[in-house]
């Protein structure tokens, strides 16, 4: 139509995505800096080696403060290969997950990290890959705006917190949510196991 104002590719585009769900498929902007296990992006330190009691500990631990420009809440210590996978996560699930509700992800909530213990703290089950360093269990979000999403409360109100669960099966070799069994219905717990048939994810 003859003086009707023209809409460039870029416009077209927010405009599309303003649609029901549009702006969760948006992701929020972050700024990270620091480098850890020759990664950039990965923030925290190099820790002392941690000999635990009989096969616990870790020999090259790190202790990540913040990934991708997400503050977690509390330092988690993992192994470098443990580190990497974490960060694979937060940029390729969490992130696209919460997109820009609430402003985006102000920090990520550490469930636990290294702990000489057996699985699930249950008296002669076999040792926990958290006892290894190759594990890490997140139990939700706390966004810009103040509010949280949590894998307690959240998980059967929406998508999100499916969506991150979902999206760690690959980055981790186990992936475990209240789906599982009574132990996570509180956390989302992923580790670095390896196993013949996949990643086992429930």
């Amino acid at each position: 139509m003859r003086g009707a104002p023209f809409i460039g590719l870029a416009a077209l585009m927010a405009l599309g995505s303003c649609g029901r769900g549009g702006e969760e498929r948006l992701t929020a902007r972050y700024s990270s800096s620091g480098e850890l296990c020759g990664i950039a992006g990965l923030e925290g330190q190099e820790i002392a080696p941690i000999d635990g009691a009989g096969a616990c500990g870790i020999t090259n631990p790190v202790q990540i403060t913040a990934v991708s420009g997400i503050r977690l809440t509390s330092p988690a210590r993992v192994n470098c290969t443990t580190a990497k996978a974490f960060k694979r996560w937060v940029e390729r699930g969490i992130k696209p997950a919460v997109g820009k509700r609430g402003g985006g992800i102000e920090s990520i909530r550490i469930a636990a990290s290294y702990a000489c213990r057996s699985r699930n703290s249950q008296r002669g089950a076999k040792l926990s890959e958290h006892a290894k360093g190759n594990a890490i269990d997140v139990s939700g979000v706390i966004l810009r705006d103040g509010s949280t999403l949590s894998v307690l409360n959240d998980w059967r109100k929406g998508p999100v917190i499916k969506r991150m669960h979902k999206s760690a099966c690959g980055p981790f070799g186990t992936v475990l949510g209240p789906k599982s069994d009574r132990f996570h219905q509180d956390h989302i717990h992923v580790d670095v196991a390896s196993y013949r048939s996949g990643p086992y994810c429930r």
